[in-house]
């Protein structure tokens, strides 16, 4: 049987060998919560819960308040110091040249940087600094945002140089960070509005730097003209296609309309809602919202989310493409509109994010296991409730397991985005996960 007819055949018949293909069956049990007795500790050997299983079965990592045991703690610690060890021999054969945060080395500054948050030990800040210096001598000036472009570098050259005291520097990287702007907002760059390569990409490092050192370290007029951009491009590429009623602010990445958090609306919409975006509440409530609104009625049955406006087909389950970077633009829309569909639809994004999120692409944020645990860390920080805390954790427990189960390996497997590093980052989110955050994408 030729591939393309075996591939339709696959879709015809539901999508479960597709799904097989792309992701591992997760072998977890879900969530429930502790009976009193399993929550301290004395419930006797054996003693069934409801549902004819033993409780003992469901081994809960963290105690009543979130807080991870010391047994797990000790396995993510060793894990994390084991894939930094093999991480750092790795980069010695890396593409010196390639200093982007998605798979060069500002990732790898920015995960030192995590580390450095979670544990307070200088060697970590130390260690930043060391890849810092590398990068700024090595910018291009071909690419703008913080992902992909010299924004992320001068972004977190000036976030590191500001935290070890060394002002002057700290400041240097903002100015020229600043210069990009004109070539950022300029009509005639032909720049996209996307995350990865284009104007919400340019302003996530502006928030970046003001969450980091200080509110008014960029000044509030440049947010609002790189703001005011990007909901122009949106209002006139609604008004070309025609959907202005239904969605008045649409965008195109290589002349399609994508959905996710990388390429697509999702990551848009949700730049555009940040605080520190300061967009005001008339146009959050009349051009945002609707757009959001739109967006959820492209869902499919199961919760996931297409790649595309034009695309049909429930395959993808990536921070990219899908469920895992929709959920955040979600959350973000409970939080600022405050009605619960949003909630709602990002639930059933975590479910099918549980469901089919073990990815055999590997253990990366982008298009990983690890960018698919973060979904639930935010979901667990929206509402408190422990079932995602588990659900992150459980993945966490997969990526213990790096490199045993026959995954893709990624072209660089050791970067931020696409490697080993994320799942560093990831594991070192979940041993502290009250202040964990999607690195380059959550402020």
């Amino acid at each position: 049987m030729g591939e393309s007819m075996s591939k339709r055949l696959r879709l015809q018949l539901g999508g479960d060998a597709e799904m097989e293909e792309r992701a591992f069956n997760n072998p977890y049990p879900d969530y429930r919560p502790p009976q009193p007795a399993q929550e301290t500790g004395d419930q006797e050997e054996g003693e069934e819960e409801e549902g004819g299983e033993a409780s003992g079965e469901l081994d809960l990592p963290f105690d009543r308040e979130g807080k991870m045991t010391s047994s797990f703690s000790r396995r993510l610690e060793a894990k994390i110091k084991d894939l930094l060890q093999q991480m750092e021999e790795g980069l010695k054969t890396a593409d010196p040249h390639d200093c982007s945060t998605y798979t060069g080395y500002t990732g790898i500054a920015l995960l030192y940087l995590q580390l450095y948050r979670v544990t307070q030990e200088e060697a970590h800040l130390q260690r930043s600094l060391d890849y810092v210096k590398r990068i700024l001598r090595n910018l291009n000036g071909r690419r703008v945002s913080f992902l992909c472009g010299d924004a992320g570098p001068l972004a977190v050259g000036a976030v590191v140089h500001h935290k070890l005291q060394n002002q002057a520097e700290s400041k240097d990287c903002i100015t020229k960070l600043l210069q990009l702007q004109r070539g950022v907002v300029s009509t005639d760059a032909e720049l996209p509005d996307e995350l990865l390569y284009g104007r919400s990409g340019y302003l996530y490092a502006l928030l970046y730097v003001n969450t980091e050192i200080g509110p008014d370290t960029v000044p509030q007029s440049n947010i609002k003209e790189l703001v005011d951009a990007i909901l122009e491009s949106g209002k006139n590429l609604s008004k070309e296609e025609h959907k202005t009623e239904r969605c008045p602010l649409l965008y195109q990445w290589h002349k399609k309309q994508y959905v996710g958090a990388a390429h697509g609306l999702a990551g848009i919409y949700y730049m555009l809602m940040q605080p520190l975006s300061k967009v005001d509440q008339e146009t959050l409530s009349e051009l945002v919202k609707p757009s959001i609104d739109y967006l959820r009625h492209k869902k499919f049955r199961s919760g996931n989310y297409p790649s595309s406006l034009s695309n049909e087909t429930d395959r993808l389950v990536h921070w990219c493409h899908g469920a895992p970077g929709v959920i955040h633009m979600l959350l973000q829309a409970h939080k600022i509109f405050k009605e619960e569909k949003y909630l709602k639809d990002a639930v059933e994004c975590s479910d099918i994010i549980w469901q089919r999120g073990l990815l055999r692409k590997g253990y990366g944020i982008c298009h990983g296991t690890s960018g698919n645990g973060y979904s639930f860390l935010s979901l667990y920080h929206h509402t408190q409730d422990k079932k995602y805390l588990y659900r992150a954790c459980k993945f966490a427990e997969w990526c213990l397991d790096y490199g045993k189960h026959g995954c893709r390996i990624p072209d660089r497997p050791y970067s931020l985005f696409e490697g080993m590093a994320g799942a560093i980052h990831f594991l070192s989110d979940v041993l502290t996960p009250g202040p964990s955050r999607f690195p380059a994408f959550e402020l």
